[in-house]
């Protein structure tokens, strides 16, 4: 017979487990730890870095902006400007066709004509310059083939070689580009001066 008094018998209670030991975590020396005065130093620096980096690119950014607002505004007409030339081409030839002599005998009506074409190709060539467009005429200039184009050589012993002794057509800039270059004639120059000396050499 059990004695209800007596000890009962209750299951084992089972031992609490021990918390984890966390370690704290291994900081480099030459890491500030989080939150302190050198940390939030090294954060900041970092941040103004990145600030400016930023700031400097946004710079260049308009600084190229700007630059191709300009060109496109300067250059933007280059094709408009080609075809103009052409215009202004013609109206030479019409006035070259008209002999210097047909000129001083012309009649009235005719005069009044070529004074018209005369002063229509000077109201465009202004209108071009206004617009950036200017006409250049390298003659007697040294030869140069960023601007100018050698259509033939010409024997020519008074200038030096490379001179520009005639203009076929004369070029034109638009801005500081060539829209289309000058046709030349080039010198070979002193040609005729060495073939000279070199007769009264033999002849010695």
């Amino acid at each position: 017979m059990t004695d209800p008094n007596g000890p009962k018998d209750t299951p084992a209670q089972p031992a609490q487990a021990a918390e984890p030991v966390v370690s704290k975590p291994y900081i480099m020396p030459d890491d500030p730890e989080v939150g302190s005065t050198e940390a939030l130093a090294k954060e900041a620096a970092e941040s103004r870095d990145k600030m400016l980096r930023t700031l400097a690119e946004m710079e260049n950014l308009r600084k190229r902006t700007a630059r191709e607002v300009a060109d496109a505004r300067t250059y933007g007409i280059a094709g408009f400007a080609r075809d103009v030339l052409d215009i202004a081409d013609n109206l030479q030839r019409a006035l070259d066709a008209v002999p210097a002599d047909a000129r001083a005998t012309a009649e009235p009506g005719l005069k009044a004509l070529i004074e018209g074409v005369e002063l229509t190709e000077r109201s465009m060539l202004n209108a071009l310059e206004k617009n950036g467009v200017k006409k250049f005429d390298p003659i007697g200039e040294k030869f140069d083939p960023n601007f100018q184009q050698a259509m033939y050589e010409v024997p020519d012993s008074s200038v030096a070689a490379g001179t520009v002794v005639q203009v076929v057509q004369a070029g034109f800039t638009l801005g500081d580009r060539v829209l289309r270059p000058a046709l030349v004639a080039v010198s070979k120059g002193g040609a005729k001066a060495n073939s000279s000396a070199n007769d009264s050499a033999s002849s010695d």
